[in-house]
């Protein structure tokens, strides 16, 4: 069995673009694996969303890009990792709508008793949620406070 500690880099899609959903979980695994630990990201594998410009939330026009672009494989695959990671990392910093995909994350990773920290603003996010808060096991104002965080706790 490895070893290998995982971090699941969750975080808003729907609404960004590839780019502006990818900068943020390049920077968390490069700063990750500096300290052994690899991170997971739901965009791996996925770079032709890069020609589509703003992602949507129902994904049907992505289809006719391979099995992982169906409903049913993103929604596997993403369960898949929630379930699976050391710790879940979310990233909900400046979103503008709630993220449906990421709260299912989230309740994946917490049925699981799976360390959650969150990254978002201390107060006036959309995400704001009585349960989010409680779901959560570390709330944090900014990616490098969050990222110190996930590293105290699998080091």
């Amino acid at each position: 069995m490895s070893t290998e500690k995982l971090v699941y880099l969750a975080g808003p899609i729907s609404g960004l673009t590839f780019k502006g959903c990818i900068a943020w979980r390049q920077y968390a695994a490069r700063r990750l694996a500096k300290n052994g630990i690899k991170a997971l990201t739901p965009l791996r594998g996925k770079e032709y969303l890069s020609k589509f410009g703003i992602l949507s939330s129902h994904g049907r026009e992505y289809t006719g890009e391979g099995v992982l672009a169906t409903a049913r494989g993103v929604m596997t695959r993403d369960r898949f990792d929630a379930t699976r990671c050391d710790v879940l990392f979310v990233n909900l910093l400046q979103a503008k709508t709630v993220s449906i995909g990421t709260m299912m994350e989230i309740a994946w990773a917490d049925l699981k008793r799976t360390p959650i920290v969150c990254v978002m603003e201390a107060t006036g996010n959309v995400h704001e949620h009585m349960m989010l808060e409680q779901a959560i096991g570390f709330r944090l104002e900014t990616l490098d406070e969050a990222l110190s965080i996930v590293e105290s706790v699998l080091l």
